[in-house]
């Protein structure tokens, strides 16, 4: 009982962390662009986590052991693939926010939640029999948010759209290649590669400044130490001490925490066709998670 106490907590303090970056990550963009923004969140997370992974070894094993944890081939190639992933679900959120409300991002990019099992059927894996309805509630739901109201869909949304599933395959790629890595050092190299990754589309689409850089530190720290960094080390711990079920629907709460986020930090407001948007899409993605039993009758 301790244990899942301790991990629904765990789990339920990540996401408000998740839900809160998306305000961080629109705030910061005032003065920096989206690629310098998450080329120096990541490299944050990536220069918290690597301290954060000798800290949790100490006393399991001594420092040249924790030392050698780093040079496992297929934690670098796993680390590789699965922050590629990341790099372009990420950049496309960062991107959508440049357009899109935060609170109304949050719900949009939960959609990664309901694509997960539909993707999953790629990989020869039966999604589950809600998952059909849960499609048509989501998709019901991006209509009403997105397109209700207005003469063109607006590129931010579709922004969030794609990163919603690169997220889900990025996610399916962490189901099926991680096996069992060092989720603490898994998390660091892939936000190491989506930090690379950045530097390029930085230096040919934006200016750098380091004024304005330093001037956003503390929306940069929060997504990048608290988000990247505390949130997934929260995450890992949580979902070692509950059913996959479980831990899906606490996640699911970021959309509804980066919708609060926006309202009392930013003063953002949606329309009536985007709340009913926002329940449809949150109705989905509960409804994707809740397990069907067989009868056992039949």
């Amino acid at each position: 009982m301790k244990k899942q106490l301790r991990g629904s907590l765990s789990l339920l303090l990540a996401t408000v962390i998740w839900g809160f970056a998306f305000i961080a990550q629109s705030v910061g963009m005032d003065l920096i662009g989206p690629f310098t923004f998450q080329a120096v969140r990541c490299f944050l997370a990536v220069l918290f986590l690597i301290p954060c992974a000798f800290v949790l070894d100490a006393g399991k094993c001594g420092f040249r052991e924790s030392l050698e944890k780093w040079k496992n081939p297929t934690l670098w190639k796993v680390g590789a693939i699965c922050g590629c992933a990341l790099f372009v679900a990420a950049s496309l959120q960062q991107i959508g926010l440049v357009y899109t409300d935060a609170g109304k991002a949050g719900f949009i990019t939960a959609m990664y939640i309901v694509l997960v099992p539909v993707l999953g059927l790629f990989l020869k894996r039966k999604p589950p029999k809600t998952a059909a309805v849960s499609v048509a509630l989501a998709v019901v739901g991006l209509y009403l948010l997105s397109c209700m109201g207005v003469s063109q869909i607006n590129k931010g949304d579709l922004c969030l759209m794609g990163c919603a599933l690169a997220f889900a395959v990025q996610i399916n790629c962490i189901d099926r290649l991680a096996g069992d890595l060092d989720g603490l050092r898994l998390n660091c190299v892939q936000s190491l590669v989506v930090a690379l990754l950045s530097v390029p589309f930085l230096a040919m689409t934006e200016t750098v400044n380091v004024q304005n850089i330093l001037s956003c530190w503390l929306p940069l720290c929060f997504a990048g130490i608290l988000s990247m960094g505390v949130a997934y080390t929260l995450q890992i711990v949580g979902q070692k001490e509950l059913e996959p079920t479980t831990a899906a629907l606490i996640m699911s709460l970021e959309s509804v925490f980066a919708a609060l986020g926006g309202w009392l930090v930013l003063n953002e407001t949606m329309t009536a066709w985007e709340l009913a948007g926002c329940v449809l899409v949150f109705a989905g993605v509960i409804l994707s998670q809740v397990p069907v039993k067989a009868n056992r009758e039949k």
